[in-house]
């Protein structure tokens, strides 16, 4: 890697140091109490309609609302119903059966958290998810995941198709498998590999993609991007590394080991639009969370998370246990960073839309990539 290449402003790839610098280079101006860097903040604001103050309000609150979240669930128990962050008052819910007994109850609203109680346990709505799951679903069905608001598992239909005959005999074989809410979305999913194009992160075979995170040995990225020709070359078609390993359909992850003078550092690039974001862990943000997203087309975007665990189904077969959000993305952007504060989330996967008219992407969760090839995320 040639050294002149950091000084650009549209750097384009997440392993963004080589011959000459350090590994223990940061963001210049990163201040470690801050909740986030002041172009996360601007970012915040722009896409959130938020002041300065709301913007650090609402971050302390969502990483209070991320830490809290496995207590609640501890102490809820079985008739734990999920839980989300509620942007309007920047607290936490956690919905609970009926059967909830008197001291949970206690407990749960002791820590500040709203209780909500509702018809259906999480587990109940997992299995139920993990049945439909099992079958097989025709193009026109976009998407299911379990709704822990409604307490349902949601199945989303493009719109203009509930009639066909495939997707109604899809429709009530799901309601068999538990409670179900058919609701409508205007496209189906797509993933967000884009053809090779000049000056972007990374390239394999014909197909340009995003860095996802560093991690120790390499990077981490949408595992639809592998092209299955091995060798991975950066912005500069200089030769970076190779798939170590690599999941699509099912799921959506792979890595990519580092050498030949590239190695890894904490941060999720900015591209001139904001400051580069130092990465400082991987704890999940609950559904309602503002959430940003990195990657080399459309560079920095925020939106809030709005379903886990959801079942995409690509033209390519189904991928399960996705988180999906109102962030844009477009071709080209698969594999990039998604993060919330300074932790982070999970690689872009597919979605529909655009960054012009708006749509939803999800991403592959980054903990569960982590666990199956037994990688450890580069903090700071």
């Amino acid at each position: 890697m040639r050294r002149t290449r950091i000084m650009r402003a549209g750097l384009a790839v997440l392993l963004l140091l080589g011959a000459g610098a350090t590994a223990s280079t940061v963001p210049a101006g990163a201040d470690e109490k801050a909740p986030a860097s002041a172009g996360v903040l601007t970012a915040m604001q722009r896409d959130f309609g938020l002041s300065r103050e709301g913007a650090v309000a609402r971050l302390a609150a969502e990483k209070k609302a991320t830490a809290l979240e496995p207590a609640v669930r501890r102490t809820a128990g079985a008739s734990y119903g999920g839980s989300w962050f509620d942007a309007a008052d920047n607290t936490l819910t956690v919905a609970v059966t009926p059967d909830t007994p008197a001291t949970a109850l206690r407990e749960i609203r002791a820590t500040g958290a709203i209780v909500r109680t509702v018809a259906h346990s999480a587990r109940e709505l997992d299995a139920a998810q993990a049945r439909i799951d099992r079958l097989p679903a025709p193009a026109a069905v976009s998407s299911w995941h379990v709704d822990v608001k409604a307490s349902t598992v949601v199945v989303n239909v493009v719109k203009g198709k509930q009639r066909d005959n495939d997707v109604r005999a899809f429709v009530a074989r799901a309601r068999q498998a538990g409670p179900v809410t058919v609701r409508e979305v205007a496209a189906a999913p797509t993933t967000f590999a884009a053809g090779t194009v000049g000056g972007d992160p990374y390239y394999t075979g014909n197909v340009r993609c995003s860095i996802g995170f560093s991690v120790y040995g390499g990077f981490v990225t949408a595992g639809h991007c592998d092209q299955h020709t091995g060798s991975v070359y950066g912005w500069d078609r200089s030769y970076v590394g190779n798939f170590q390993g690599s999941s699509f359909p099912g799921d959506d992850y792979a890595w990519v080991n580092v050498g030949s003078g590239w190695w890894t550092v904490p941060v999720v690039l900015g591209w001139g639009t904001v400051s580069d974001q130092l990465v400082r862990g991987s704890n999940v943000a609950p559904v309602g969370s503002s959430v940003c997203r990195s990657g080399s087309t459309t560079h920095w975007h925020c939106g809030t998370v709005l379903a886990m665990n959801e079942t995409v189904n690509y033209s390519q077969g189904a991928v399960y246990q996705m988180t999906k959000t109102n962030v844009c993305a477009e071709g080209g952007d698969s594999g990039g960073s998604f993060i919330s504060g300074d932790q982070a989330q999970g690689v872009t996967s597919g979605g529909w839309g655009n960054c012009s008219s708006g749509g939803e992407t999800w991403f592959q969760p980054i903990n569960e990539i982590l666990n199956r090839y037994g990688l450890t995320l580069h903090t700071y």
